[in-house]
């Protein structure tokens, strides 16, 4: 009783705690924690579908996930992104009608993407690798998923949090059960698993879509449609190379190799991908000190922070990286142990990702975009071009290498796409201290290919895994002034 007694004034004095805690760090700690456990929902239920889902079946699901990306930017523009967060300042007084005006740009574009699919979707299907009916299940998710993105981006804005916490975690527990069951029920599993996470998407996004049109009480706009495609048009290279860049290897894989290397790629992507929360969430963080430091005239400040979160980061990346036969037979089994060897170039671009990245937000300050985007669709055709030379030699394992040769040009030609910026403004102050983020980078992946060349040898990997962490640990105090530093 008394151990009760307790365990209630400890919760009590947390809740008063809480209430005290101004509301946008309220809202930033909130969706934080969302976003933290539906990436540990998604990899938790990871084991059980690639157990219950043959390597081809899985394939498919992998290859759908990836034409859904591709087609998306195509149905929706990406304007759940680019123009929202502008538009939601400058339409504030109707933000309701401003929501309800891009359905309705994505209700046209989806017409027309099914008036030029369906005359000629034997053709696009032998393309898609998808049958008919899951292409329009495609095309239905996409719609509805852009209200659910729409509609929770308004209600950050209002500092709104609950109900799209609530959402967001009923769409993450219903799905995976859904799944489940219709792949109890269904003979074509890898189908089953796809239709259970579009259903639940559908579901709550169709009740959102209808509520947004009814609130905003409008599907057309000419100053909102004349405002939204203006912006976000000239993005759609961005953002398309971008996902091609993301999505491509998978695709080219599953017409190269087959479905079943499909998803033994998809698996070693995901696992090696999964700290990208981790990366999102500092860079979230990060930038607007960054931005602010630029305004101060103070950008210098940030050279010490900077390295210090590549330092951080490089070190969770080596931990994935080591340990990636161990991860891979606990997460997926047995007969994904071909796809070990892609977790090791596919962590290393994550962390060439933030470094083009740190690279990409001094453009984005200066507003300067065409260098970006150049820089994206080269990566993107270089990435293309190396697959389909390298896949049908070396199988999907090329793939990885692909995308990291890929990255290390996107990272070059951001960082001279940035000097050639502050050169444009004549800042002269060095935000970066690039010899020290090349030194993180080179230990990194000499240190990351011993790892590699150590799979075969648990124990010692074990053994030096300790040194390091004995060394870590002597060096506690410069870390945690690091630590100390980046909290701020």
């Amino acid at each position: 009783m008394a151990s009760n007694g307790r365990q209630l004034k400890t919760m009590n004095r947390i809740l008063k705690k809480w209430k005290k805690v101004p509301l946008v760090i309220k809202v930033s700690v909130s969706y934080a924690i969302c976003n933290v456990l539906q990436k540990c929902l998604s990899f938790i239920t990871l084991p059980l579908f690639t157990r219950l889902l043959t390597t081809d079946q899985y394939g498919q699901y992998t290859v759908y996930q990836s034409w859904l990306g591709i087609i998306s930017i195509f149905l929706t523009l990406n304007l759940a992104y680019g123009s929202f967060s502008t538009a939601m300042v400058k339409y504030e007084k109707d933000r309701d009608g401003y929501i309800a005006s891009l359905e309705g740009i994505c209700l046209v574009l989806s017409t027309i993407f099914l008036i030029i699919y369906l005359p000629f979707q034997n053709y696009w299907n032998r393309l898609f690798q998808l049958p008919s009916w899951i292409i329009l299940i495609m095309v239905v998710e996409i719609i509805f998923s852009t209200a659910f993105q729409l509609w929770s981006g308004k209600k950050r804005f209002e500092f709104k949090y609950k109900s799209v916490i609530g959402s967001t975690f009923l769409t993450a527990i219903l799905s995976p059960l859904l799944a489940y069951l219709l792949i109890q029920v269904m003979q074509q599993n890898g189908y089953a698993r796809i239709l259970g996470y579009s259903c639940i998407t559908i579901a709550i996004g169709g009740f959102l879509f209808i509520l947004n049109l009814i609130r905003g009480k409008r599907f057309y706009s000419s100053e909102y449609w004349k405002f939204a495609l203006g912006f976000n048009i000239p993005l759609i290279a961005y953002y398309l190379s971008q996902t091609i860049f993301n999505q491509s290897d998978r695709i080219m894989i599953s017409h190269l190799c087959g479905e079943s290397e499909a998803a033994m790629y998809g698996v070693a992507y995901n696992l090696a991908m999964v700290l990208t929360f981790v990366l999102n969430a500092i860079n979230n963080s990060y930038i607007p000190w960054f931005y602010g430091k630029i305004k101060e005239g103070r950008p210098e400040d940030n050279q010490t922070i900077s390295c210090g979160i590549a330092l951080i980061l490089s070190l969770m990346l080596l931990c994935v990286i080591w340990f990636a036969p161990e991860i891979i037979k606990l997460m997926a089994g047995e007969n994904y142990t071909p796809a070990i060897p892609v977790v090791a170039p596919i962590s290393m671009s994550l962390l060439l990702l933030f470094y083009a990245q740190l690279f990409i937000n001094v453009e984005f300050y200066y507003e300067e975009k065409k260098l970006l985007v150049c820089a994206s669709i080269g990566a993107a055709v270089l990435n293309i071009g190396l697959n389909a030379i390298l896949i049908p030699i070396f199988s999907f394992v090329a793939a990885g290498y692909t995308t990291l040769a890929s990255y290390i040009v996107f990272v070059i030609c951001n960082y001279f796409a940035m000097r050639q910026t502050m050169k444009k403004r004549q800042q002269k102050t060095e935000m970066y201290r690039l010899s020290y983020l090349v030194a993180i980078l080179v230990v990194f992946i000499i240190s990351s290919f011993l790892g590699v060349a150590l799979y075969d040898y648990f124990f010692v990997r074990i053994m030096i895994a300790l040194i390091i962490l004995i060394i870590l640990i002597c060096l506690r105090n410069i870390l945690l002034g690091i630590m100390k530093e980046i909290k701020k």
